[in-house]
């Protein structure tokens, strides 16, 4: 498990074309690609599975844990992205409630755009 960041502070200033916003890139994907939008309400949990493919959860709104393989909890908000590798096993929970994006796809690599969450070395397991 890795965990990156998308939040504002490290996107980049967009001026093209008469605009004026902040973008966060967070992949560029070329394969079949699955992408949803999750809602955990109060207690709510995507239990523990292996991954299919590679995965990248994008928390919008909230809070919660996740887990990896080693099922060590790890907190994560809103800006966080997760990523689990193909048959990576992981959890994701709250307390309080969570909106997350997710990216699903084979060759996805997020490193290429995102920074990760708390330095460079962060394979969370």
């Amino acid at each position: 498990m890795k965990i990156f960041r998308f939040d504002q502070q490290v996107g980049h200033k967009i001026h093209h074309f008469n605009s004026n916003f902040i973008m966060s890139r967070i992949a560029k994907i070329e394969s079949e690609t699955v992408i949803g939008c999750m809602h955990l309400e109060e207690k709510g949990v995507i239990g523990y599975h292996e991954a299919v493919v590679p995965q990248l959860l994008l928390i919008v709104n909230g809070e919660g844990r996740v887990s990896g393989t080693n099922q060590t909890k790890v907190e994560i908000r809103a800006g966080d992205a997760v990523f689990w590798e193909k048959g990576e096993g992981h959890e994701t929970t709250t307390d309080t409630y969570l909106t997350a994006m997710v990216i699903e796809a084979e060759g996805l690599q997020p490193e290429i755009y995102m920074p990760m969450k708390g330095g460079s070395k962060n394979d969370l397991g």
